[in-house]
């Protein structure tokens, strides 16, 4: 059976795979505690540490390398491009390391596979269906000022692979239907696929939409803009307001969503007000969603963490059901969907596309 090594950084954690087929044999979700990644003055520069992390890892589960035949890297915010898988090329690696389209961890995922990839006596590793999958309709992409475009960044490896499913699961396939995507984790997506194609998404990575749990989402333009001339904020701070002090840390202290959760049914006040806020606006782009598919939606589906969470998920529910059934399927199965990339491409099912 051929082996496939799945490699997925993210923002505090490195989530390493091994697959027999599409049969998931090892998994390990890799921790980083900020006092380690604070070292590090740039999101490259975590690169051999977390490429060691992973080796070390793997070394010590006695999983032998000589047996891997793919190695899959969690895309980044390369260029915009068509949804797909890609053989990691010279420029793609180059666009990883400058962060092309922002910084990110994820920016590492495609540079350690590589790397590893190499290392083995591999041709090359791939990327699937990274955040920068671009198939949104112009008619999105006009934002009121020509010197501003909305921007396609989002989940789209799990939105596509989860939206996969549900077709599977339904007996459809996924081209043939209208399906509104939501992907709540760090970040939340929310998307109006039609017919395949994702026309119309919010940008998930610092922008725009619901807030998350670190994320600040859609904010007033205008007092922000007041604030970044104030004085009393640097650039870097503004940023942080918008990723990694926005959301339920800016309102609670922390990004654990699970807390608000059950501080929420402890009967925290401002928890409860919290979560039924952050399941307001989430609903709030699915009606957005449903406009942009004219009200020809097959179905809601929620995914990623969040999507654990009953209370949450109920609180969505009662705002959208009267559009379409809500179908939930908690977790980000990113990994697997990797792996299902993979073995296309080890049996030839898919194109690879190049880089370019």
């Amino acid at each position: 059976m051929k082996k496939i090594l799945a490699i997925n950084p993210g923002a505090t954690s490195t989530k390493v795979a091994i697959f027999n087929g599409n049969e998931q044999v090892f998994l390990k979700n890799i921790k980083h505690s900020t006092d380690e990644l604070s070292q590090f003055k740039t999101i490259s520069d975590q690169y051999e540490f977390r490429k060691n992390v992973i080796l070390s890892t793997l070394k010590d589960e006695n999983i032998p390398l000589d047996d891997i035949a793919i190695v899959m890297g969690r895309g980044g915010l390369v260029k915009p491009l068509k949804s797909g898988v890609y053989k990691i090329n010279d420029l793609m690696i180059e666009h990883l390391k400058m962060g092309y389209s922002g910084q990110h961890a994820c920016n590492l995922g495609g540079l350690i596979a590589d790397s590893i990839a190499k290392s083995i006596g591999l041709e090359a590793a791939y990327i699937a269906d990274p955040v920068m999958v671009d198939e949104m309709q112009d008619i999105a992409r006009i934002t009121g000022h020509p010197e501003f475009e909305r921007q396609s960044i989002f989940h789209a490896l799990n939105h596509k692979a989860i939206a996969r499913m549900y077709a599977k699961e339904h007996g459809r396939k996924y081209e043939d239907l209208n399906l509104i995507v939501v992907h709540m984790g760090g970040g939340v997506s929310v998307g109006a696929h039609r017919k395949g194609l994702v026309v119309d998404v919010n940008q998930a990575l610092d922008g725009e939409g619901p807030f998350s749990p670190e994320r600040s989402g859609t904010l007033p333009m205008n007092q922000f803009l007041k604030a970044c001339f104030s004085g009393k904020y640097t650039k870097e701070d503004m940023q942080k307001m918008l990723v990694g002090k926005g959301g339920y840390v800016g309102y609670f202290g922390s990004n654990d969503a699970y807390a608000v959760e059950k501080a929420a049914i402890a009967g925290d006040p401002k928890a409860e007000l919290l979560e039924e806020a952050f399941a307001y606006q989430v609903a709030k782009q699915i009606g957005e969603n449903a406009v942009v598919l004219q009200g020809n939606v097959d179905a809601i589906v929620l995914t990623g963490g969040i999507a654990y969470g009953k209370p949450v998920v109920a609180r969505i529910k009662k705002y959208v059901e009267w559009i379409a059934p809500v179908a939930v399927y908690p977790g980000e199965d990113e990994m697997a969907a990797m792996a299902l990339n993979a073995n296309m491409i080890l049996n030839n099912e898919i194109e690879v596309q190049k880089y370019e």
